[in-house]
């Protein structure tokens, strides 16, 4: 695989004395969208807390465009245009939806489309009716669009998304799966982490299955929808 973004090998994970990743692989090239499937608890937030250096007892080696960020800290990864939609939403309760998106928003590149604040709330509608009101003020849903907006106005290079449609209603579970879609159209590579496997299939080139903080099955997403194993360990 060339033109990497991303390159984690043998990543261990620990908790305490809990041990919770065993030598992870995972590779993400540039407009690349890969699929993170797995139970609950068998390692997916984990791996992603471990790359963005959340997790502090870790092993092995993370490399984002070639350069070594094994021990890197969480804002080192943003610099490299790493994005993170966390599964907590991570909004500012006490700033506006406005304060929220453009407090760390870089202005998009000349050439390319890019993520404007303009066009953001014209992706979603709904924040540009709610500019003036309090991170704390909006629904579930509302939180999920402002975190997904902000996230986009870091014109990032990957954005990892963990689960992102998680407690939603469907019209806006619906919504969100039409963004990703967008963001793929874009070029921007992602990473997804979602309940519903099928849609990360649908909307991915490659998908990796985790069980018990190992891969367990790892392919073209495609090809992953034929293997007999796949809802065996999804537990569906």
């Amino acid at each position: 695989m060339h033109d990497l973004i991303l390159d984690a090998r043998g990543i261990h994970a620990w908790y305490d004395s809990s041990h919770v990743l065993y030598g992870v692989d995972l590779q993400i090239a540039r407009g690349e969208t890969v699929g993170l499937l797995g139970r609950n608890g068998m390692g997916k937030s984990t791996l992603i807390r471990t790359l963005l250096g959340h997790v502090v007892q870790r092993a092995g080696n993370i490399q984002v465009f070639g350069k070594d960020l094994s021990r890197g800290k969480p804002h080192e990864l943003a610099r490299q245009g790493v994005a993170y939609v966390p599964e907590g939403r991570g909004v500012f309760a006490n700033l506006s939806v406005r304060e929220n998106l453009i407090m760390a928003a870089k202005p998009p590149a000349p050439e390319g489309r890019g993520w404007s604040y303009e066009r953001v709330l014209t992706t979603f509608p709904r924040l540009s009716e709610r500019l003036n009101h309090l991170g704390s003020q909006l629904s579930g849903g509302e939180q999920q669009m402002l975190s997904i907006g902000r996230a986009l106005m870091t014109q990032p290079e990957l954005i990892i998304l963990d689960e992102a449609t998680e407690g939603l209603a469907p019209l806006i579970v619906a919504e969100i799966w039409r963004v990703i879609a967008e963001i793929r159209r874009d070029g921007i590579a992602t990473l997804i982490v979602d309940r519903d496997f099928r849609k990360v299939l649908a909307q991915s080139d490659r998908a990796v299955v985790l069980q018990k903080g190992q891969v367990v099955l790892a392919g073209e997403s495609k090809a992953l929808r034929q293997q007999p194993e796949l809802t065996a360990f999804l537990g569906v």
